[in-house]
């Protein structure tokens, strides 16, 4: 028995800040945004493309791809930002009802952008564990930008947060984009590093100039990037060696593409290479930004529309988040032999 995904869907909005727009915004010089921070746009979400909805909209095309409909799913899996249309409200369940998905339950899940993945091994285990759920959608919205202030000179290395969706359609015995390995790894001791100061049980209710102070702020940043130093990349390579290890003993050398999140240029450039793989084996967002839990299945999107991922191809999916997380699935592209 397998799990395999059958489509898959993106949403971007079609408003974009551009790098001379974030250049003004942060007093970072355009080139450097665009060249160095590796973010020549971002889409940018309006007032109709809550998060919901850019959920909603990439779920349609995904169920769109996968040749289903709603009466199809028997479960519809959350998978987007926290910051959601409103507070303490499932955003899985609204989903579903628009997709006309009565038979399938939801319930909504964050590990902020290890997301994905995180979702990708849940399901996969329930779908595995229950002879009732054959065809799951896992959806995920994102517009964290709305908690970013550009002039905040703390958190100016996350100017890159923009705003999309992303979903998918898992079914059991698919015959084909089989999902193997996941692995991950957190470290709490990040917890309270960089986070939104106000409108939390934290600090309710709110008091005069919450509103101002809405956005990420990092306390002590120097301790905060000396911590991300020295441990992003060793548990960024940790969870894709063994993401790789329970797929049947995978290694670096087999992977066929590694559909990664936004990082600066020359941290993608220099995972590919510690990875031993060339610029063809992934696909750099620059164009798009960071949409958060959205990335890997966006840098699918784009790989498989331009030739980069192939039937056979071991694909990797991998990100880090706040909190701080890490994940990687691995899913083998095309048509699955027993």
């Amino acid at each position: 028995m397998h799990i395999g995904v059958i489509g898959i869907g993106t949403y971007v909005p079609d408003t974009f800040l551009s790098a001379a727009d974030l250049a003004k915004a942060t007093g970072v010089p355009e080139a450097v945004v665009a060249e160095k921070f590796g973010v020549r746009r971002k889409p940018v979400a309006g007032p109709d493309d809550t998060t919901a909805v850019m959920g909603l909209r990439a779920a349609r095309a995904a169920l769109a791809d996968a040749g289903v409909e709603g009466k199809d799913l028997g479960l519809v899996l959350w998978c987007g930002a926290q910051h959601k249309d409103y507070p303490c409200w499932l955003a899985g369940l609204y989903v579903a009802n628009e997709l006309g998905a009565s038979g399938a339950w939801s319930f909504d899940m964050e590990a902020m952008c290890g997301s994905m993945m995180a979702a990708l091994d849940v399901a996969k285990s329930l779908m595995l564990a229950r002879d009732d759920l054959d065809t799951v959608l896992l959806v995920s919205g994102y517009r964290n930008n709305d908690l970013i202030d550009l002039s905040e000179p703390t958190t100016r290395w996350m100017m890159d947060i923009g705003s999309g969706g992303s979903a998918c359609v898992l079914r059991k015995n698919s015959g084909r984009n089989v999902i193997l390995g996941s692995s991950f790894r957190g470290d709490g001791s990040m917890s309270l590093d960089c986070v939104v100061p106000t409108l939390g049980s934290k600090a309710w209710p709110p008091r005069p100039g919450d509103l101002e102070r809405a956005h990420f702020s990092i306390p002590d940043e120097a301790g905060f990037k000396a911590k991300l130093g020295e441990r992003t990349m060793p548990n960024f390579y940790a969870v894709i060696d063994r993401a790789l290890e329970l797929s049947g003993g995978l290694g670096r050398a087999d992977i066929g593409y590694l559909a990664m999140l936004h990082f600066k240029r020359s941290a993608h450039d220099g995972i590919l290479a510690e990875l031993g793989l060339d610029e063809s084996r992934s696909t750099y967002l620059d164009q798009y930004g960071h949409l958060g839990q959205n990335d890997q299945l966006l840098s699918i999107r784009l790989g498989l529309g331009d030739g980069r991922i192939r039937d056979g191809d071991y694909v990797v999916l991998v990100g880090a988040g706040l909190g701080f997380v890490w994940a990687a699935s691995v899913v083998r592209w095309g048509p699955w032999i027993e």
